[in-house]
């Protein structure tokens, strides 16, 4: 089971978006990286291609996910995640206020 999920709300620890909070949009567990929304953006510059005008567009760019700490729904607080057994099931729990995730 991963730690981070998408569309857990997570708050950057480190870098340009440092103290930012954006939900997570997709989880690239290939590479370890996490798509959050609003955050780590970038311009690139498209040359006209056909019918598609020119400009600039907003990306998104990866994080590693060792860059985000998830923000708790219960407590609102940045926290680690642990893991408990429950009937047989694996659930995740915040650290800090000890409840379900």
């Amino acid at each position: 089971m991963r730690k981070l999920k998408s569309g857990d709300e997570v708050q950057v620890l480190q870098g340009k978006d440092k103290g930012k909070k954006g939900k997570i949009e997709k989880v690239l567990s290939k590479n370890d990286k996490v798509l959050v929304s609003g955050v780590n953006m970038y311009k690139r510059h498209v040359k006209r291609q056909g019918s598609t005008p020119p400009g600039i567009i907003d990306l998104v760019k990866p994080l590693p996910s060792s860059k985000v700490a998830l923000v708790c729904p219960k407590c609102n607080l940045v926290t680690k995640i642990g893991f408990i057994l429950k009937n047989g099931k694996k659930s995740r729990v915040c650290k800090k206020c000890k409840q379900e995730i």
